[in-house]
C-alpha cells in the first residue's frame, strides 16, 4: 500500500498528458451550449424552451451518427503502435466514406424527423421557433462528421492537442456570430433562435477546413492523405470500422434517447420545468466533458497497450483512469449540490425556472459519480475493441430501467421533472456496474493469465 502512489503516478500523467487536450476541447463544446444556452436565455422562456425541445430531438441522430466513426480510434491506436502505417491509411480513407454515408442517411431522417415534431406533445409556439433551429443543426452535422473523423483518426495516433486549438478557434466563430445572429448587432438581421443554429452551422463547416490546412503543413500525418487510392475503399475495412462503430453508434443512442426523451416528458410538464430542464441539461454536459476526456483518453490509451503487447500496462492505465474519474466527478458533485441556485441564476431572471433548476441541480451532482464511472468502463471496453456488450448495457440501464422509472416517479407518483432526473443516478449506477463487470471478466480470460 505504500508504494500505491508511486506504482500509479506515471500512469496518471500519460493518462492526463492524452486527455487534458481532450477536456480542453470537449469544455470547449460544453462552453458553446452554455453560450447559446445563455443569450437564448436572455430572449425568453418561450426561446429557452424551444433550444431545449429541438436540441433533445436532434441528438438521438447527432450521437449515432458520431458513433459510426468512433470506431476508428481503437483500431488506428493498436495498428499505429504496431508500425502498420498502411493499415492506418486505409482506415482513415475508409472512415471517410463511412462519415459521408453516416451523413446522408441520418440526415434525410432527421428532415423527416422535422415534420412530425409538431405532434410531439410540445406547446406551438415552441415548435413554431424549434423547428428552424432544428434545421440548421440538421444541415451542420455534415461538417461535423468530417472534422470527427480527422479527430478520431490523430487521437489514434496519440495526439490530442490538435483537435483543441481547432475546437477553441471555432468558438469564438460561434460566440462572435451569436452575438451579432441573435441579437441583431452591427448592422446583421435580429434573428432570434435561428440566428443561434446559423452560428453553430458556421462553425461547425470552419472546423474541417481549418483541420485539413492544418494538416497539409505537418508532412508526417499529410503522408496519410497522400496514400489515400481509390482501391483502397474497401467492403472489408468498411465492416471492420462498422463492427466497432455500430455497437458504440447503439449504445450511445440508447443513452442519449434516454434523455431526450426524458427532455420530451419534461416537455409535458410545462413551458417551465422545459426550460428548468435545458439549464441543468447544459451545465450537466459541461461537467461531463471533464470525463469524457478522461475516458477517451482511455481508449487511446489501453488500444495503445494492447498493440504493444503490454498487458500489465493496460491494466494500470485503465484503473489509472478509474482514479481520475472519481476525482474530477466528486468536485463537480459538490459545485451542483452547493452552487446550483447560483448557476441556474446566470441563465435567466425567471424565479420558477431558477427555484426547479436548483433542485435539479442536486440531482444533477448525485448522478456525477454514476456517470464518471459508467463512462470510464466504456472506455476502456472501446479500447479493448469489445463493444458488443456496451450497447446492450445500455439498452438494460436506459431502456428498461431509467425511462420507465422517470416517468413513474414523474408522474404517478409526483415528482415531476426531480423525478425524471433522479431515475438516472439509478440507470447510471446500473450502467457503470455492468461494463466494470464485463471488462473484469475479459480480463480475467484473456490477459491476467498471460502475466
Amino acid at each position: 500500500m505504500m508504494c500505491w502512489p508511486k506504482t500509479y503516478l506515471p500512469f496518471y500523467k500519460r493518462n492526463l498528458k492524452v486527455a487534458l487536450p481532450i477536456v480542453c476541447s470537449q469544455l470547449c463544446i460544453g462552453i458553446v451550449q452554455i453560450v447559446d444556452t445563455l443569450m437564448v436565455g436572455h430572449l425568453g422562456t418561450v426561446e429557452l424552451a424551444a433550444v431545449s425541445f429541438a436540441s433533445s430531438v436532434f441528438a438521438i441522430g447527432n450521437v449515432f451518427s458520431m458513433g459510426v466513426v468512433l470506431g476508428l480510434t481503437p483500431l488506428v491506436g493498436q495498428s499505429f503502435v504496431r508500425g502498420e502505417h498502411a493499415v492506418c491509411a486505409r482506415l482513415f480513407q475508409n472512415a471517410f466514406l463511412l462519415a459521408l454515408l453516416a451523413s446522408v442517411a441520418v440526415c434525410s431522417a432527421l428532415f423527416v424527423v422535422a415534420g412530425l415534431m409538431p405532434f410531439m406533445g410540445q406547446v406551438p409556439e415552441v415548435v413554431e421557433l424549434a423547428t428552424p433551429y432544428f434545421l440548421t443543426l440538421v444541415v451542420s452535422l455534415v461538417p461535423q462528421l468530417f472534422f470527427l473523423t480527422i479527430k478520431q483518426f490523430l487521437e489514434g495516433l496519440g495526439n490530442t492537442k490538435v483537435a483543441m486549438w481547432i475546437t477553441i478557434v471555432t468558438i469564438f466563430i460561434n460566440v462572435f456570430l451569436n452575438y451579432v445572429l441573435i441579437f441583431g448587432k452591427w448592422g446583421f438581421p435580429m434573428l432570434g433562435v435561428l440566428g443561434a443554429g446559423l452560428a453553430t452551422l458556421a462553425a461547425r463547416a470552419a472546423a474541417p477546413l481549418l483541420f485539413v490546412a492544418f494538416l497539409r503543413c505537418r508532412p508526417v500525418w499529410w503522408n496519410f492523405f497522400r496514400a489515400f487510392r481509390w482501391r483502397s475503399f474497401s467492403l472489408t475495412t468498411l465492416g471492420e470500422l462498422l463492427r466497432i462503430g455500430l455497437p458504440i453508434s447503439g449504445q450511445m443512442l440508447l443513452e442519449v434517447s434516454a434523455f431526450a426523451l426524458s427532455g420530451i416528458m419534461v416537455g409535458w410538464l410545462g413551458t417551465v420545468p422545459l426550460a428548468a430542464n435545458q439549464v441543468a441539461t447544459n451545465l450537466s454536459n459541461l461537467t461531463f466533458m471533464l470525463v469524457l476526456g478522461i475516458a477517451s483518453a482511455t481508449t487511446i490509451r489501453v488500444s495503445h497497450q494492447i498493440g504493444a503487447r503490454d498487458y500489465d500496462a493496460m491494466k494500470m492505465a485503465a484503473t489509472a483512469s478509474v482514479h481520475l474519474a472519481l476525482m474530477a466527478e466528486t468536485i463537480t458533485a459538490l459545485l451542483f449540490i452547493f452552487g446550483g441556485r447560483a448557476m441556474m441564476a446566470v441563465f435567466t431572471t425567471d424565479a420558477a425556472v431558477i427555484d426547479l433548476g436548483a433542485k435539479l441541480c442536486v440531482c444533477v451532482g448525485i448522478f456525477q459519480i454514476f456517470d464518471g464511472l459508467q463512462a470510464v468502463g466504456i472506455g476502456i471496453l472501446r479500447g479493448l475493441t469489445d463493444v458488443n456488450v456496451i450497447m446492450r448495457n445500455a439498452f438494460i440501464a436506459y431502456i428498461c430501467v431509467t425511462l420507465p422509472l422517470g416517468y413513474v416517479l414523474a408522474f404517478p407518483c409526483g415528482f415531476g421533472a426531480v423525478g425524471i432526473w433522479a431515475a438516472f443516478s439509478v440507470g447510471l449506477g446500473l450502467a457503470a456496474v455492468l461494463h466494470f463487470a464485463r471488462y473484469y471478466r475479459v480480463r480475467r480470460a484473456k490477459f491476467d493469465a498471460l502475466q
